[in-house]
C-alpha cells in the first residue's frame, strides 16, 4: 500500500513538472514573439509561437491569427482564428480578431456573420453594433443600419462616429428633420465638421 502511494506521488510530481516546463516554454516563446512583433518581424514572432504550438490551446491560436494578420497572410490568419473560435465559441475577442483578415480580403458576408454572432452573445456590444451598421449602410440597407446606429447613439449620445452615421442614414431614409438635428448635434461634438456641414447643405 505504501509502495502504491509512493508511485502515485511520484507520477503526480512528474506530471506537475512537465506541465510547469511546458508553461514556462510557452511564456518564454510568447515573450520573444512580443519583442519581434514590436519590431515588425512577424515571421520570427510566428516561428516562436509555432515552436510551442498546441492545436487545443486557445491562446496559441488567437496569437497566431493576430500575427499572421499583421504579416498580411490573411487566409492562414482566418484559419487560426477559426480554431480559436471553435475552442471558445462564446469568447467574442477571437471573432473581432477574425473580422480583420476577413475585411482585408473583403469577405463581407463572413464579416457580417461574425458581427451577428457577437451580438447574439452580447447584444449591447457597441463596436459590433456600429460596424454592422456600417456594413448595412454601405449596402444601402438604411433600415437595418438605422436600428443599429440608433442603439449606439442611445448608449453613447456624444459618440461622433455613431451620430454622424445615424444623421446620414436618416437623410437617406428621407427623414430630413431628424437628420438636421443629428447633423447639428455632430457639429456640437466636433465644431466645423465637414461631413455634418455637407449634410446640412443637402437639407432645404
Amino acid at each position: 500500500m505504501e509502495n502504491l502511494k509512493f508511485k502515485t506521488i511520484f507520477i503526480c510530481l512528474i506530471v506537475t513538472n512537465i506541465a510547469f516546463a511546458q508553461n514556462s516554454a510557452r511564456q518564454s516563446a510568447f515573450s520573444k514573439s512580443y519583442e519581434y512583433e514590436k519590431s515588425a518581424n512577424y515571421a520570427a514572432a510566428i516561428k516562436e509561437v509555432k515552436n510551442v504550438y498546441d492545436a487545443n490551446d486557445y491562446f496559441n491560436n488567437i496569437r497566431l491569427g493576430w500575427l499572421l494578420y499583421l504579416g498580411k497572410n490573411y487566409t492562414e490568419s482566418i484559419k487560426y482564428y477559426d480554431k480559436a473560435i471553435a475552442l471558445k465559441p462564446y469568447a467574442i475577442e477571437a471573432r473581432f480578431g477574425c473580422v480583420k483578415p476577413l475585411s482585408a480580403i473583403e469577405s463581407w458576408e463572413k464579416v457580417k456573420a461574425h458581427y451577428l454572432q457577437i451580438l447574439k452573445i452580447d447584444p449591447q456590444n457597441t463596436t459590433a453594433n456600429y460596424w454592422l451598421g456600417v456594413v448595412y449602410y454601405n449596402r444601402k440597407d438604411y433600415v437595418n443600419a438605422n436600428k443599429l446606429f440608433e442603439k449606439v447613439v442611445n448608449l453613447y449620445p456624444l459618440d461622433y462616429d455613431s451620430v454622424i452615421m445615424l444623421a446620414w442614414t436618416k437623410l437617406n431614409l428621407g427623414k430630413a428633420a431628424d437628420a438636421k438635428v443629428l447633423f447639428n448635434h455632430a457639429l456640437t461634438i466636433r465644431p466645423n465638421d465637414a461631413s455634418a456641414l455637407s449634410g446640412l447643405k443637402l437639407i432645404k
